[in-house]
């Protein structure tokens, strides 16, 4: 399920995916609407098991979803239909969106640019025990995910910490625009190891 705002004018316009953190219950959908004020159109989405998207939520999952709404934004015809612009595509995510938008940076040559919001590094979460990864996803609104629970989850990460530390995408990314925003809400560190990296 996902939203598009579209910018006012004849277009096209350039256009943001924005991805959503970990269960999503801040979509920041007051920096879409500033964006679109500024002529960007903005996607927003729910990947696949949160928040009333079919299917069940997989953090593997997210990333695929990510590439698929980016796929839906250069599809000529979607193209045309929202005025978008696909040679003028940014991601942007916040907290576990920012992991998405990382990853998804690191690999797909043709964004104009990222952006991380306090982002959360699933991979470094990986590298915790079993039960101190679940008891951290348990508290992160478990409830507005479908077909998993805080143990699967832990153990997705666990399985795949390697492949989805972004500290580890560092050299896929030394050609990205890449902006990182980071706050004090315990995040900073993932963040800063990333562009250290870089």
């Amino acid at each position: 399920n996902g939203v598009v705002y579209i910018a006012s004018g004849a277009g096209p316009h350039p256009t943001v995916v924005l991805c959503h953190g970990l269960p999503g219950n801040e979509k920041n959908l007051d920096l879409a609407q500033a964006m679109r004020r500024a002529g960007w159109t903005v996607i927003t989405f729910n990947y696949r098991g949160s928040w009333g998207s079919p299917g069940q939520y997989r953090f593997a999952q997210n990333l695929e979803d990510a590439d698929a709404v980016l796929a839906f934004a250069r599809d000529p015809a979607n193209a045309a239909k929202l005025r978008i612009d696909p040679k003028r595509l940014v991601i942007i995510g916040h907290s576990m969106g920012g992991w998405v938008t990382a990853l998804t940076a690191a690999h797909d040559k043709q964004l104009l640019g990222a952006a991380m919001i306090s982002a959360g590094n699933m991979g470094a979460l990986g590298g915790l025990p079993r039960d101190q990864a679940a008891a951290l996803l348990r508290n992160n609104g478990a409830e507005a995910l479908a077909g998993t629970t805080p143990e699967q989850m832990a153990d997705e990460i666990i399985a795949n910490k390697d492949r989805f530390d972004f500290a580890k995408a560092a050299p896929q990314l030394l050609q990205t625009n890449l902006f990182v925003l980071t706050s004090d809400d315990g995040f900073a560190g993932m963040s800063d190891a990333l562009s250290a990296a870089i």
